[in-house]
């Protein structure tokens, strides 16, 4: 195959994934609207989500590849803890994690139509550069685990790494004490591939691969030695992947 035609065939299933993510994502809007309307609702407006990442990934042939070695209770609370190399990231955790959650995100989000909105009111926004913002960001995040929602947070806050698979370090405190001030145990997640996969803002064929680890519980650590542990489990399964497909 040429690299012209292979360029055009690139280019045709970017405008493929885009278009499809648009017209699922306006389709299923008017019923989110309702859900984030309507606080008791909330938890159905993140299924509804849920469903969005759902047909999304089947029609785009970007079928997800997990391995649970750790099936989360879905009535049970979690702080869900990733690497962050992708765009796809955000997509693939709504993919993946089943409980009713709320992501810890960057604030420019909301200026994005409808999804900022949509993102305002079921997820926690935080202005890492405003110490008011880190402040309240915290105090949301700390009600929504005493109503039971889980939260996704990836902590090196933000696609900040220079050596892409290794994380950025040191992780963000936020994930680690919200999970010993409210005694909520981790679930680290390794997005192996994605950035293979999605490596800017281009999209390239292929089948995201993760894997959902066993809980780490916070009992008895400091913040610094979560981090450390968490750190540990993630760095080491995306260095295994790394490593296989070192050649590929």
């Amino acid at each position: 195959m040429s690299r012209k035609k292979a360029s055009v065939l690139s280019y045709l299933y970017n405008a493929w994934c885009v278009g499809w993510l648009v017209v699922i994502f306006l389709a299923l809007y008017p019923f989110i609207y309702v859900c984030i309307r309507v606080k008791k609702w909330n938890r159905y407006g993140t299924r509804l989500t849920n469903l969005w990442a759902d047909i999304f990934f089947f029609i785009s042939g970007l079928w997800v590849k997990t391995e649970y070695r750790f099936r989360p209770d879905r009535k049970a609370r979690y702080i869900f803890v990733a690497n962050h190399f992708s765009y796809l990231d955000v997509a693939v955790g709504m993919k993946v994690v089943r409980n009713y959650f709320s992501y810890m995100g960057k604030s420019s989000v909301k200026k994005v139509p409808l999804l900022g909105y949509m993102f305002a009111r079921l997820h926690i926004q935080v202005d890492r550069g405003d110490k008011n913002s880190r402040v309240k960001s915290f105090k949301r995040s700390m009600n929504a685990l005493r109503e039971g929602r889980s939260l996704f947070i990836m902590p090196e806050g933000g696609i900040l790494s220079d050596t892409i698979p290794v994380m950025k370090q040191p992780f963000k405190d936020g994930a680690f004490v919200l999970a010993i001030d409210s005694n909520t145990p981790i679930v680290p997640i390794s997005f192996l591939n994605l950035y293979r996969i999605m490596p800017g803002s281009f999209v390239f064929r292929g089948f995201p691969r993760v894997i959902v680890h066993e809980p780490v519980y916070p009992q008895g650590k400091t913040a610094d030695e979560l981090k450390q542990e968490v750190y540990t489990i993630i760095q080491t399964e995306l260095d295994r992947y790394a490593h296989r497909h070192s050649n590929h």
